[in-house]
């Protein structure tokens, strides 16, 4: 079974959208050091998150390293309606990608 990597609740209220989400990623900065073998850590971090409502880009967010590690992000739309689609999507500084789905309610 392969490793959750984000959950994500999306609610109206009133005529906004609420989006709270938590990716899971180590988020790693390059600067720290292995306890056990002292050599450096190497970077990993999250450098773009997308999310789009209905196929349409609501929100764009550009990170690097100075985020923590399993990032928590919340946000709030217009121009949704309940049983609409809403996804959530990363890419990290190594190429790895993750994307997570939810129902508005």
């Amino acid at each position: 079974m392969a490793k959750k990597k984000m959950k994500i609740r999306a609610w109206m209220d009133g005529d906004r959208a609420n989006v709270k989400a938590i990716i899971f990623h180590p988020m790693e900065t390059g600067q720290r050091k292995d306890k056990a073998t002292g050599k450096v850590i190497p970077a990993h971090y999250i450098t773009e998150v997308k999310c789009t409502h209905n196929g349409k880009t609501v929100l764009t967010c550009l990170w690097g390293p100075g985020v923590s590690k399993n990032p928590f992000m919340s946000f709030r739309f217009r121009g949704a309606k309940k049983g609409d689609t809403l996804k959530i999507a990363w890419v990290d500084n190594k190429g790895n990608t993750g994307e997570g789905e939810a129902t508005i309610k």
